[in-house]
């Protein structure tokens, strides 16, 4: 039997695209109870519809000290699975918040933790914490050398964390995922995610948008096949007091996804070319070594029928 069963589960982010997925996957494992804590900043209490009635939600701050011991101590919470965040957009509207509100969550769950409030500390960070690719595919050891506050912020994070778990006997694991795509993901405002901004542009008659010519890459991870790591990165002891990367080993460009995009709409229009993205990381591209040995995970969803589930979804949102 997982050892999920017998546990009792707080996602913070967790009405959020990945959080809300990872409480879907925890209740599908049997978790004894699963508490969600979300300010709704870019989560959506529609995407917690599936599982409202099987989870406690608290509209909170997960950064807070006071309140998230309260919410710990109240509902004998014994692993917290730490996906809140701040768009990575952000950074160029607020840079300074985007930068601080990563390194207030990890400190907060980090000081919780040490203080015994509860077990297991699952820390869930970026592949923006790398910035560009120096060599690939890029493993755990590869240098971070974040490019935008949002990134500094994630990497920051885990440098703590990393350098108390070195000290003391914590039991905690970081995971970071490369790109998450799939249903759910933030589709409106400057804070979308380009799939979906992609669709809906697509949809009311405008043209697509590539920053840039294009030629960056980004390794693709459909969001279930993330959630299913995230679950084995829990049960798998031999995750603690280590990094793990979570993506596939395939590069795709930007140009190359928007071209799939087109094709799934049957659009043959002009792409809008605009200038590059301050920052814009040039090449991501995860080593999956690490993932496999110590988690056994392996990639399940091929990235054309990810997109396909995916603008499917969103099709299906749009119209409804």
């Amino acid at each position: 039997m997982s050892i999920i069963k017998n546990k009792r589960f707080l996602v913070t982010g967790g009405a959020g695209f990945i959080g809300s997925h990872l409480v879907d996957g925890l209740l599908e494992a049997g978790a004894n109870h699963v508490v969600v804590v979300d300010n709704l900043f870019l989560g959506k209490e529609e995407n917690l519809e599936q599982a409202k009635d099987e989870i406690v939600f608290y509209r909170d701050d997960a950064s807070d000290w006071g309140t998230m011991n309260a919410i710990i101590k109240d509902e004998k919470i014994d692993v917290v699975y730490n996906l809140a965040t701040i768009a990575l957009n952000y950074s160029f509207f607020n840079p300074y918040t985007a930068y601080m509100v990563n390194v207030n969550l990890a400190d907060t769950a980090l000081r919780l933790l040490r203080e015994g409030a509860y077990e297991t500390l699952m820390h869930v960070s970026s592949s923006e914490a790398y910035g560009s690719v120096m060599y690939s595919p890029m493993d755990e050891i590869h240098p971070l050398f974040p490019t935008t506050p949002y990134a500094a912020g994630k990497a920051a994070g885990d440098l703590m964390i990393q350098s108390f778990y070195n000290m003391e006997p914590l039991d905690i694991s970081i995971v970071r995922p490369f790109n998450n795509y799939g249903p759910r993901q933030n589709s409106e405002g400057q804070l979308a995610a380009i799939i979906p901004v992609t669709a809906r542009r697509i949809k009311t008659g405008e043209r697509p948008i590539i920053e840039g010519d294009g030629s960056q890459t980004r390794d693709f991870v459909y969001v279930s096949d993330t959630v299913k790591a995230l679950l084995l990165a829990y049960e798998k002891e031999e995750s603690r007091r280590k990094v793990i990367n979570l993506g596939t080993g395939i590069e795709l460009s930007i140009k190359d996804l928007i071209t799939e995009i087109c094709n799934y709409y049957g659009y043959d229009g002009e792409i809008d070319y605009r200038a590059p993205r301050p920052a814009d990381v040039k090449r991501l591209c995860a080593s999956s070594e690490l993932s496999r040995e110590v988690l056994g995970f392996v990639p399940e969803v091929e990235f054309k029928n990810g997109l396909k589930m995916t603008l499917d979804w969103y099709e299906e949102k749009m119209n409804g």
